[in-house]
């Protein structure tokens, strides 16, 4: 089995793939000062609770946007899974020419998300991620990546509403039934929800204006199947774009143990 380990600035996604299937996947919020023993009891408990064999795990991949989780993810895969994590990172093989001006400030997230769209979809194409922050990412023809927009994310938008106001309320994330509210809590959630909306859509139709016709706009992120339904530009929703993108690379790597 491959275990993928994709780590975002809120939350942390692990599964278990044996070959090409997806076997389990769990989510956890990411702490950014959490120890190397409290990642290994967190996922040792996962294990244990799904019958699960620690031992049978013949490769592990990382993607990390947060730095300071970095070092005790690495520790934790040696100390507990006994083997050496395969991190993103520039020199990986990824198979996706990164057309940055410096490819290195691309998020591991974004190339790892290009990489599964190059495998399963016809390009050129635009992803959308809907995590703390919402990226728009763009591949030609060729399946290079050219690069894209990064907005704020609903979640840390609404969170903003909130902590820089005196008298609204925190609310919800959710989809509105109507446009006009009849309350503060449903006039917030609508300029949030439909407001998100409008920018997904503008930055969409700006893309292809600037760019040109595209055969895929694909969502993913946690927020992805909230969102997308009521975003006509957006023609699919995958939740494991980023996970499988990693089973990839690995298989791309390490190979053998990616066959096991």
């Amino acid at each position: 089995m491959i275990f993928v380990i994709d780590v975002g600035n809120t939350q942390s996604t692990f599964a278990l793939y044996q070959g090409p299937k997806l076997l389990h996947r769990w989510c956890l919020s990411t702490a950014r000062h959490r120890t190397l023993d409290e990642w290994g009891a967190l996922l040792h408990l996962l294990f244990h609770v799904n019958e699960l064999a620690i031992g049978d795990v013949r490769g592990i991949v990382v993607s990390s946007v947060v730095p300071p989780a970095d070092a005790p993810l690495r520790e934790m895969c040696r100390r507990y899974f006994k083997r050496e994590p395969l991190f993103v990172a520039p020199g990986v093989k990824t198979g996706v020419s990164v057309l940055y001006d410096n490819p290195a400030e691309v998020g591991a997230d974004r190339v790892v998300n290009a990489v599964a769209v190059l495998a399963h979809h016809e390009v050129p194409a635009v992803i959308v991620d809907f995590g703390t922050a919402t990226t728009f990412d763009v591949l030609d023809a060729k399946g290079n990546y050219l690069g894209g927009a990064i907005s704020p994310g609903l979640a840390i938008s609404a969170d903003a509403l909130f902590e820089k106001t005196a008298k609204l309320p925190k609310v919800e994330i959710s989809r509105p039934s109507r446009v006009i509210g009849k309350t503060t809590v449903q006039s917030i959630q609508s300029g949030l929800y439909w407001g998100y909306v409008g920018l997904v859509e503008g930055i969409l139709k700006r893309i292809k204006k600037e760019f040109g016709p595209v055969k895929t706009v694909i969502a993913t992120g946690g927020l992805a199947p909230v969102v997308a339904p009521d975003c006509p530009s957006i023609g699919r929703v995958d939740e494991n774009l980023t996970l499988e993108g990693l089973r990839l690379i690995y298989q791309k790597n390490c190979d053998k143990e990616a066959k096991d």
